[in-house]
């Protein structure tokens, strides 16, 4: 294996190959002993609770030990992995702009806390590693031009026309100034003026990036997210977005670990175009093993407010994996907003400015990216997604109905189901968030505290306890049932407008159908003979507006 990366480094550092090699191996061999492998095969019990550490509030205790005891309290037999959003320190965006990627966040609990919540559920840490804080140890001795820190960052002129070709992700300056000792420089920043961008050309990079990876495993990740590495390598004159260079390095690691932990699930977060979005996956073994399935949660919305599923039919039926080793992680729901990019050449342009009216109809917000001609288009719907799907207005009986529709659509899906946590807490929009901070994505980000979420289950009139109980009965299912392996294959149908998606494992096989309408419909597909999980009626043919059922053969 060690050839397959050689060969990497000789195409990415043609320079540095040999001693780069012998770097490798040397912080390969500090982990050895500190990395305890396991049985750890993604199966259909695989279930993702996307969570803040600091998501839930108790006085009396750290964060993530009142994360826990929600997990262990509301969540057991319901979700089996947790995905800890960034809890190192930081500066800015909630966690992503990192100041130090080894260290917890000592404002939202310890390392000890960490293994203490991987001792109940499996973990997803977050790999912050296309940029970091301009207040960190890293960028301040670039700054200070302290020889170990040389080329980790990447300067450039703010005049260059070839920054013009460069993908902007955000109507924000590509470059930003900072003082190096005495003199200014332009360092380039994807996201924010304090949020640089390490420099993946200088080998000492990939080094430092690939110790951090290594650590985490060591702390206990089962799951390693690499957020935003779209952009991680970048070269003038190109639109630095999905360079080959950049999916030789995600390979290079990918390697690497399989050296000390093959069993290590690698999830790309590109929120891009679908095609492009799924370039990551590779060759199917030697790239990432889970990509963020971004075209679905728009996508559902866009369906279930034109009441047509058409384009979605279409689209599911489109979807290929290159192996039996990879699949997709499906979600509607994050600490983001709900990224429509990734509907581009699926739906109009006309659609997708639809949708953006939408979300600002139902309380929400709308994030624009620079297309670098000096206009703007929609990049995020900022909205819960409850809220995104239905009007205010509407009886809570409708707005749990149709959310739960989408959510039955999501975990239902090949793949791996990730749940936000305001999603199975049935939370709406937090606009006061917003309003405090300027910041849209807060309106998705409440923190919740745990006496007022206990209340709330309690009542079962609640909005909050409907959803919760109908979303993790639901889940309890899917985690049961074989048909829902996450490698698995589907099938699906369009019949007036009801989606159904039919998931089957040897003998089993179990059809989720969908009523995209408001009109109630008969549906004439083989369900003679079938019990709906949900309600444990018999042959349940006949569809309420926006009814789901997942009707498995007897």
């Amino acid at each position: 294996m060690m050839k397959e990366v050689e060969k990497i480094l000789e195409f990415l550092y043609p320079k540095a190959t040999s001693n780069l090699i012998f770097e490798v191996e040397k912080i390969v061999s500090h982990y050895k002993n500190q990395i305890v492998n396991n049985d750890f095969n993604l199966n259909e019990k695989d279930i993702v609770l996307i969570a803040y550490a600091d998501s839930f509030k108790d006085k009396k205790e750290t964060n993530l030990q009142t994360l826990k005891k929600v997990g262990d309290t509301y969540l057991k037999g319901i979700v089996n992995s947790i995905h800890i959003l960034p809890f190192y320190p930081f500066t800015s965006d909630d966690g992503f702009s990192v100041v130090d990627y080894k260290k917890v966040n000592p404002d939202i609990g310890s390392w000890d806390d960490v293994e203490a919540l991987g001792k109940s559920f499996y973990l997803m840490f977050d790999a912050v590693i296309n940029h970091i804080s301009k207040s960190s140890d890293w960028f301040q001795g670039f700054l200070n031009e302290n020889p170990e820190y040389e080329n980790f960052f990447i300067e450039g002129n703010p005049n260059d026309d070839e920054l013009q070709k460069v993908v902007r992700p955000r109507a924000l300056p590509l470059l930003h100034s900072y003082n190096k000792k005495g003199k200014e420089v332009y360092v380039w920043t994807t996201f924010s003026e304090d949020q640089v961008d390490v420099n993946y050309e200088s080998e000492k990079v990939f080094l430092k990036i690939l110790d951090v990876l290594l650590f985490y495993i060591s702390k206990g990740a089962k799951l390693i997210r690499l957020d935003a590495i779209a952009f991680m390598w970048k070269t003038l004159g190109t639109n630095c977005i999905h360079l080959e260079q950049t999916h030789q390095i995600i390979k290079a690691y990918r390697k690497i670990i399989e050296l000390l932990a093959p069993q290590t699930v690698i999830i790309t977060e590109t929120n891009v175009p679908h095609d492009e979005n799924i370039s990551y996956f590779g060759s199917g073994n030697d790239e990432a093993h889970m990509v963020y399935n971004f075209t679905l949660p728009p996508l559902i919305a866009h369906s279930l407010h034109k009441q047509n599923i058409d384009t979605l039919y279409q689209w599911a039926n489109s979807l290929k994996l290159p192996s039996d080793k990879t699949c997709f992680f499906n979600f509607t729901a994050s600490h983001d907003g709900i990224g429509v990019r990734p509907l581009q050449g699926i739906v109009s342009n006309e659609d997708i400015n639809d949708l953006a009216e939408t979300v600002e109809k139902h309380g929400g917000f709308v994030s624009y990216k620079s297309n670098g001609d000096n206009t703007k288009s929609p990049y995020e719907l900022n909205c819960n997604y409850m809220d995104l799907l239905t009007n205010p207005k509407l009886t809570n009986e409708e707005r749990i109905q149709r959310f739960l529709l989408s959510q039955s659509v999501m975990v239902t899906m090949p793949g791996v189901p990730g749940v936000y946590y305001h999603s199975i807490f049935g939370s709406e929009n937090y606009v006061k968030g917003v309003l405090d901070s300027g910041i849209n994505r807060r309106i998705n980000r409440e923190k919740i505290e745990f006496s007022v979420l206990k209340e709330d289950l309690k009542d079962k009139n609640s909005l909050r306890a409907k959803i919760y109980n109908r979303y993790s009965a639901m889940l309890k299912i899917r985690a049961s049932e074989k048909v829902f392996n996450p490698f698995g294959v589907a099938k699906f149908y369009n019949e007036n407008q009801v989606f159904i998606i039919e998931r089957t494992n040897g003998n089993n096989t179990i059809y989720c159908v969908h009523n995209f309408s408001s009109e109630e419909k008969n549906i004439s597909h083989t369900f003679k003979n079938t019990t709906d999980l949900l309600s444990q009626e018999k042959d349940s043919t006949h569809l309420k507006p926006f009814e789901y059922r997942w009707l498995k053969k007897d």
